[in-house]
């Protein structure tokens, strides 16, 4: 039985400024399972995406695509699928206003067109541009997130698809985009529920603005100083930037180290 549950963002948390993990934070990962609490990757990426990072860290339960796709000791538990039909007229409306759309799932992505906005966004991220191919993979693979690549005005695709889909601004050239209802609050209570890790004590690190609903869910919410202003104000402790040891000295504030 864990005696904690700790979930962690990655960029601009547990990953630091070149989006790698540094040794004492991996370090850090292995002594909470050491500890009996169980570390938990809960992120806006995807699975093909991090590789590396649950290699350094040795977590293999993860909480992806803004809680669309989560794995509990490397096993599939919970997924969201968007509706074949719903992406269709999603990248089509997209397209109509000359903005590229990406498509994913836990195994990768494709993008439908590539311009400077594009470009601009995976260089923020610091991430492969996709190769293209949207619309083979919609027909062929099952779509768990998109990404719009766009600078905005946002509300033409929210208040356009409200209905079916949940969009997160998680960078100034993009919004995550899942199904409805979908986020890492969702994800971490279908992972709570199929895990049967009900009644243990949970913590959350974030950031960002897909951060809100996993920090206003948990116990223990710990937000870093170079979080986001609205973000802070979930916070029941505000670490230190990610840059400077800020995830260990959370988890030593909460005595988990």
């Amino acid at each position: 039985m864990y005696k904690g549950i700790a979930f962690f963002d990655l960029d601009h948390t547990l990953f630091n400024e070149h989006t790698r993990v540094d040794d004492e934070v991996a370090d850090a990962m292995r002594q909470l399972k050491a500890n009996q609490v169980l570390p938990v990757i809960s992120t806006g990426r995807n699975l093909f995406e991090i590789p590396n990072t649950m290699q350094k860290t040795g977590i293999n339960t993860v909480v992806s695509a803004n809680g669309s796709y989560v794995i509990f000791e490397g096993q599939p538990v919970y997924k969201a699928v968007l509706e074949k039909s719903v992406v269709k007229d999603f990248v089509a409306f997209a397209k109509s206003n000359h903005e590229a759309t990406t498509v994913m799932n836990s195994q990768g992505a494709k993008i439908n067109f590539i311009n400077d906005i594009v470009r601009g966004n995976y260089n923020f991220i610091n991430s492969r541009m996709p190769n293209l191919g949207v619309d083979d993979f919609i027909e062929n693979q099952e779509v768990i997130m998109m990404l719009i690549n766009t600078k905005g005005p946002d509300e033409r695709y929210i208040d356009r698809f409200a209905d079916t889909l949940t969009f997160f601004r998680n960078t100034p050239f993009s919004m995550d985009i899942v199904h409805k209802g979908s986020s890492k609050k969702k994800g971490i209570q279908e992972l709570i529920a199929n895990a049967n890790l009900s009644g243990i004590p949970t913590y959350a690190f974030g950031d960002g603005n897909n951060d809100i609903p996993m920090l206003d869910f948990v116990d223990h919410p710990v937000v870093m100083e170079n979080g986001l202003p609205q973000v802070k104000k979930y916070a029941e402790f505000i670490t230190t930037k990610n840059t400077d040891h800020g995830i260990v000295n959370g988890l030593k504030y909460f005595d988990l180290l």
